[in-house]
């Protein structure tokens, strides 16, 4: 499974986005920015580059205050917080300098939205360190707004729709036990729409439509007239 996860466009660009500021030279910024559309496979990707380079990685929700976004890091960074939200900004700060290792900051527009964005540059500016934050297709924009921030940024890496052998790869994920034909593939390529999430529901509802009527080969004749999931909700028959 590591190997197909490994191969897939936007857990490369992930990765790339890390090491672009692990290789920095000294006086240059440590932060990037990796962004697209909702289903690209940002978070999936984020979550094998965490692995990889061993980041700590925190996924940001929308409940979140600044206090427990803190608390949130620290906890991934296995810390007990202090009191406070200066000291906690500052354990965060010092365990990425005196680590070395990447934070990812996933879902990092729920942060700006609510004006949070300074706490982030706190942390930056206290370790110096590797911050790579993952966001929705307008967060680039989004954080023009704060200049003193954006002016930190190394680089952007806008995640890119999924290709056919991105398909490929995710079928030996999720439906590594069916044989499934080419042309169902590119059906299923076409369907998602640049969505890796789409991808991944289809080749499960292959996976299922196999076990239930016992093939081990999948054709596109063999579907038929079969929907597939595009995001769209299905029409209610009318009479």
């Amino acid at each position: 499974m590591s190997a197909s996860i490994a191969a897939l466009t936007n857990v490369g660009l992930c990765h790339t986005a890390i090491q672009r500021a692990k290789d920095r030279e000294a006086h240059l910024p440590g932060m990037t920015v990796f962004y697209g559309p909702s289903g690209y496979g940002k978070t999936m990707a984020a979550s094998f580059a965490s692995n990889r380079q061993r980041a700590f990685h925190v996924e940001c929700k929308s409940t979140w205050t600044r206090k427990a976004f803190l608390m949130g890091i620290l906890k991934e960074m296995g810390i007990k917080p202090e009191k406070t939200i200066s000291e906690m900004a500052e354990q965060v700060a010092m365990e990425l300098m005196q680590s070395g290792r990447p934070l990812i900051i996933d879902e990092m527009d729920y942060l700006v939205d609510k004006n949070y964005v300074d706490v982030v540059r706190d942390i930056y500016e206290g370790s110096q360190g590797v911050i790579l934050l993952i966001g929705e297709e307008q967060l680039p924009n989004k954080l023009r707004k704060w200049e003193r921030f954006h002016g930190r940024i190394l680089d952007f890496f806008p995640a890119q729709p999924v290709s056919k052998a991105d398909v490929k790869e995710l079928k030996n994920i999720y439906a590594s036990k069916v044989d499934i034909d080419t042309d169902l593939l590119n059906a299923v390529y076409k369907a998602a729409n640049g969505s890796a999430r789409r991808v991944c529901a289809n080749l499960d509802r292959i996976r299922e439509f196999s076990v239930s009527n016992n093939k081990k080969i999948v054709t596109l004749e063999d579907w038929g007239n079969r929907s597939f999931f595009t995001g769209e909700a299905p029409r209610r028959d009318t009479i």
